[in-house]
């Protein structure tokens, strides 16, 4: 890696390099530290990683307990405008912008191997918001579903994504199947009143990597 760096006239730092090891074997050996350009790469048992906190047995704890605790900190700032007399649409806006974008930063590649604890904490801060404007707001789990499924819309839609191979459309133009044969996407017609019934299987979640549990229902996609 090193080596390659200075071939392409660049130069990394091994102070911010951290070594992260996921080892689930019952009998955990000893692993030698990395060494570059001789000086070594300290390992770590955590690490933040475009805004997600991963953890080396590959839970979601600290990252949910993190974001969690940095939205209650936010929502001093909507009781305080709540006190100012805001009218509800203008404190939902400040809520969706500085407090659900954090409870939903990457929401698709962790909520859906979060614990049952971890999602409670995170849907607390949800009703805590509610209380204070006043109003009805998505809870996590519908805001972690309508993302995963805008994912895989736009997988099917986008002709130059490398996975978009793997779905084929069926000839009845009501399904879309994976090409796995072990996941699918079913929808009715645009023009009925019927809802969307998604299902997604382990091939439709190895493909937007992410873990997803599809039991919502939507309208047909166009």
């Amino acid at each position: 890696m090193a080596r390659s760096e200075r071939t392409n006239n660049l130069s990394l730092n091994v102070d911010k390099t951290k070594e992260m090891l996921v080892d689930f074997r019952r009998t955990r050996r000893d692993h030698s530290p990395l060494h570059i350009d001789g000086s070594t790469v300290e390992i770590v048992k955590s690490t933040k990683f475009l805004g997600v906190h991963l953890a080396e047995d590959l839970t979601w704890s600290l990252n949910t307990s993190t974001i969690t605790k940095k939205a209650q900190q936010r929502l001093y700032f909507l009781r305080r405008l709540r006190k100012a007399h805001l009218p509800p649409p203008i404190l939902t806006t400040f809520y969706r912008g500085t407090i659900e974008s954090i409870l939903s930063s990457c929401i698709t590649a962790w909520f859906g191997n979060c614990t049952a604890s971890d999602r409670k904490s995170l849907q607390r801060v949800v009703r805590t918001a509610e209380t204070i404007i006043g109003v009805s707001l998505p809870t996590i789990t519908d805001i972690y579903t309508t993302r995963c499924i805008r994912k895989a819309t736009s997988i099917v839609d986008d002709y130059t994504h490398p996975s978009h191979t793997l779905f084929t459309l069926l000839p009845s133009g009501k399904s879309v199947l994976c090409s796995s044969a072990i996941g699918h996407i079913s929808y009715h017609r645009p023009n009925t009143s019927r809802l969307y019934s998604i299902g997604a299987t382990v091939a439709l979640r190895l493909i937007l990597g992410v873990e997803m549990n599809w039991t919502t229902m939507r309208p047909a996609l166009t």
